[in-house]
């Protein structure tokens, strides 16, 4: 049962208590979208800054054969709510959770039977609050001089550079499973030659036995593979393999891994059953390169927001598919989930399409020394278990990220990014690790620990603004020192301009689309004398346009887009677009349908 609509939603504040909204339905009650952020629903500012506690409610039938059977189990999940959220059923608390960009659920099958006449009544409480132990982190002000600030004004502070918006942002649904379901799948994959190999681990819950059956399929529903029992390896002839975008004539290829599960508990019987798309191939990480099935793979792509008009963060199926569009067009082969994990929905479209992706948690803005105790770290880890838990076996999924420029040159930083990587690598051996920094090379703390080194940097922006002249240099000593000292890989992981579309300089001025494209250009001269040697990738900041906070050097949000927020060009996605397909031509094979895809 897909439970988005539209549903009422209260205001409660910062600073009242839960129970207190709970008995007492306190403050407005407006008609609110989900998914959905909810802060540009409406004409008023205060629900678009608001912070504090907002709770969603609605009813739903739910079928009698789900209420009747004991043996169904009934779940209700949550795609991603924004930031700490509790649920109730019918008045009883189900489930509590912390954070924004990751789904959890709970069986409520013992709740809706307590009383079977009555409509499933679901109350979400989602409070967007954020503390110098959340991720991302903040802090809360209180303004306390009466003088020039009314009673109990507060300022939450955030230290990023996209708005924080807020409510449910991904799909609500319920769904059933038989008591004894399957619960979880793990699978590594490799090839030697032309035979694929699959290592599978599936978790079982609900009894300590059951028998289990695993097919693999290719593309048209023929079986390649078969096996029996919790774990093993498949092994696939002729293994058609998982290729990003550009890198071969037929990308993205999936199987289907079709786990069939049967239990008894001596009075019922019960299956289940799960299918899962693998893709079958390899990453590795060299001194110098960056390979996918032992092929030097070079990351020419983008950096995204999840981010739109009226609806904020919230799921927004024609933007996805009209971005992927876009990504294709461009001829780009990779983004970043820049600075948050995406939805499963994006995920999914990249497997299929063959784009590879740097996924990110959302660890951004650790810029406090207080954000590195004992308190974060332990959250930091948790975020991490639940990212690598809900994405491992997404193909296009290369490598992991676990912060964006964080205070990498503090004294805690060693401890907390040693600590932070190797628990990360201890829950995904296959994939390389790494965190996007902006920090000194020679003071970062956390570099040492990485399979890639991931740099920002904004010459001629934030550093020398007006001045591109000094592009090259600065660009060549940058790569040449971190290099120099860790012998590792890099990847330009951010790089660009703001550009107000329409407005143009010639000579460029800051803010044009002419100096936008001037920027790019000598930023890329010194790409392509560094990918000979050790630079693996470089990702444009931005793919479009995104709304931040007010602030004196955000007019309306950010600008780096090469597109504009509405997915319009600027003159910058040509040149962009431009370089792409060369660069696809020089380090890939182009399929057929896209050989001459436009006039270069």
């Amino acid at each position: 049962i897909i439970c988005n609509s539209t549903c009422p939603v209260l205001l409660g504040s910062h600073i009242t208590p839960l129970d207190a909204i709970y008995v007492t339905a306190t403050g407005p009650v407006l008609e609110m979208p989900v998914p959905a952020s909810y802060n540009d629903i409406t004409q008023d500012s205060m629900l678009r800054d608001f912070i504090g506690w907002v709770w969603y409610e609605r009813e739903v039938q739910v079928p009698s054969r789900w209420v009747k059977d004991e043996g169904t189990r009934v779940v209700l999940r949550v795609g991603s709510a924004h930031y700490y959220s509790v649920v109730w059923v019918n008045g009883i608390q189900v489930a509590e959770h912390e954070g924004g960009h990751l789904p959890f659920e709970a069986d409520i099958g013992g709740v809706i039977r307590e009383d079977p006449t009555v409509p499933c009544r679901i109350t979400i409480a989602v409070n967007n609050t954020l503390t110098l132990t959340s991720l991302p982190p903040g802090t809360i002000t209180h303004m306390n001089d009466r003088t020039k600030y009314p009673g109990g004004y507060f300022v939450q502070n955030i230290f990023f550079d996209f708005f924080n918006y807020a409510g449910i942002h991904r799909p609500v649904l319920l769904y059933t499973t038989p008591k004894v379901y399957v619960d979880d799948i793990t699978v590594f994959t490799d090839f030697a030659d032309s035979t694929g190999l699959v290592k599978y681990k599936v978790s079982v819950k609900g009894a300590s036995s059951a028998n289990l059956k695993v097919t693999l399929m290719d593309k048209d529903g023929h079986c390649v593979a078969t096996s029996s029992g919790p774990s093993g390896v498949l092994k696939v002839a002729d293994v058609m393999l998982w290729w990003p975008y550009l890198m071969h004539d037929n990308p993205g290829y999936l199987y289907s891994m079709e786990v069939q599960l049967s239990a008894s508990d001596g009075q019922s019987t019960f299956e289940d059953v799960y299918a899962l798309p693998v893709g079958i191939r390899t990453v590795n990480v060299t001194s110098t390169q960056f390979l996918i099935n032992n092929k030097p793979f070079y990351f020419h792509g983008v950096n995204k927001h999840e981010d739109s008009d009226i609806r904020g963060k919230g799921l927004d199926w024609p933007l996805i598919v009209k971005d992927f569009n876009l990504i294709k067009w461009l001829g780009a082969n990779s983004f970043r989930t820049s600075h948050y994990p995406y939805a499963e929905e994006i995920m999914q479209m990249c497997d299929r399409h063959g784009i590879v992706v740097i996924d990110e948690c959302p660890g951004v803005g650790i810029k406090d020394i207080r954000s590195f105790g004992n308190a974060s770290l332990a959250h930091h880890l948790s975020v991490m278990d639940e990212l690598v838990g809900r994405d491992k076996n997404h193909p296009s999924v290369v490598m992991w990220s676990v912060a964006n420029e964080p205070a990498a040159e503090m004294p805690p930083a060693d401890y907390y990014f040693s600590t932070l990587i190797k628990h990360t690598k201890m829950l995904d051996p296959s994939r390389p690790v790494t965190f996007i920094t902006d920090s000194n090379y020679a003071r970062d703390k956390g570099a040492p620990y990485v399979d890639v080194i991931c740099v920002n940097s904004y010459f001629s922006w934030y550093h020398d603004p007006g001045h591109m002249e000094v592009i090259p240099i600065q660009l060549k000593t940058q790569f040449e020192n971190w290099f120099g000292k860790y012998k590792k890989p890099i990847i330009q992981s951010e790089y660009g301009a703001d550009a107000v579309p329409g407005l143009h300089s010639d000579p460029p001025m800051m803010f044009t689309e002419e100096y936008q494209k001037n920027v790019l250009q000598s930023y890329h001269s010194v790409f392509d004398e560094k990918r000979k040697q050790y630079v693996i990738g470089e990702l444009i900041w931005n793919f479009a346009d995104f709304m931040t906070a007010q602030g004196i050097t955000r007019v309306v949000g950010n600008k780096k887009g090469i597109f504009t927020r509405q997915r319009q060009p600027k003159s910058a996605a040509f040149i962009l677009r431009e370089r792409y397909w060369r660069l696809a031509n020089a380090t890939g094979k182009l399929p057929p349908w896209t050989r001459y895809p436009c006039s270069l």
